[in-house]
């Protein structure tokens, strides 16, 4: 049993987010539904909670209402192999948000998602002050990460 997880607030979307999310990540699944029962506050019968799993890793999606929106002040970052997986994330968890800067994005449920390139950390970990400045300006100038853009301005 994993002792923390992370609970998503939604207002009433949490059954759709859940499906988008675990068809975006391989392996992932829906571990336990709980439904209101008649004491409420939700329709008895509708979904209160979902458990499920995102490559490892347990959340809990909660039909809450709308008092509490999601904020940039939480996010989720992913960290991705290759451009490839970028790419892909990008465009699965995209799909119908809001593109941010420096590999944010809010999905169309309004939950932030960083997707980071592990080479953006490698390159940014360089003990040469200089090509960090230079990949941490280029990375400002973008939304989607570019590995080769930052690797373009690692080597100038």
């Amino acid at each position: 049993m994993q002792k923390i997880r992370t609970c998503l607030w939604f207002a009433h979307e949490a059954e759709e987010a859940v499906r988008h999310y675990t068809s975006v990540f391989e392996g992932s699944r829906v571990l336990d539904v709980q439904r209101y029962g008649e004491a409420g506050p939700g329709e008895p019968g509708s979904v209160m909670t979902l458990t499920f799993e995102l490559a490892g890793q347990q959340f809990i999606a909660l039909n809450g209402g709308v008092d509490f929106p999601f904020s940039e002040a939480v996010s989720l970052s992913v960290d991705c192999a290759s451009q490839e997986e970028v790419d892909e994330l990008w465009a699965k968890l995209g799909a119908g948000g809001e593109e941010q800067e420096c590999g944010w994005l809010k999905d169309r449920f309004g939950l932030s998602w960083q997707i980071i390139p592990v080479q953006l950390n490698e390159l940014l970990n360089d003990p040469d002050p200089a090509r960090v400045k230079r990949v941490t300006e280029a990375m400002l100038t973008m939304k989607k990460i570019d590995v080769q853009g930052l690797v373009d301005a690692y080597e100038q």
